[in-house]
């Protein structure tokens, strides 16, 4: 498995996997009716950077990193994390966020921040705390889940130190 900088062909080859994920209206709070073109300018142009991670050809996973916020606050970097239905359970999010981790370090970021993480996905909080993110505050009722209704968000924060990654 390697990391690559996320290009258009890359994007496109997840694509799929990622409009099954924001379809679901599980965990992202994408308009599950966005374009393709929305989505590669939210994924991949706007953020400071973006990588998949690929094996044999196949992109299993992928994410953005940027900054959290503006002036400053912009020492806090934001990520978002997607895998596909076919590599979950094989560490992929682990290696995402780890990856994520030395690259904001390597941007001069000096924290990790997590918006709005859905209650419901509880494999991925276990995974965030496991890696060393707090949950420092609770958004009632702030996310639509497709199935369960209105359900609590976290916010997830980690103060990066290269000792710890």
């Amino acid at each position: 498995m390697n990391f690559e900088k996320t290009n258009k062909n890359l994007f496109l080859s997840f694509w799929p996997e990622f409009k099954e994920i924001v379809s679901a209206q599980e965990t992202y709070a994408f308009d599950p009716d966005m374009s393709q073109q929305q989505a590669y300018s939210i994924w991949v142009e706007q953020p400071l950077e973006s990588y998949v991670l690929v094996e044999n050809d196949i992109v299993l996973g992928s994410y953005y990193l940027k900054a959290n916020a503006m002036g400053p606050s912009n020492h806090i970097a934001n990520c978002g994390y997607m895998v596909s239905k076919h590599a979950r359970g094989q560490g992929v999010a682990r290696q995402l966020c780890l990856h994520s981790q030395q690259r904001a370090l390597t941007l001069g970021f000096k924290a990790m921040q997590f918006n709005s993480v859905v209650s419901t996905n509880e494999v991925a909080i276990r995974l965030w705390q496991k890696l060393g993110f707090d949950i420092i505050g609770t958004i009632p009722k702030a996310y639509q889940h497709k199935t369960k209704g209105l359900v609590d968000s976290y916010i997830m924060y980690k103060w990066l130190a290269e000792k710890d990654l």
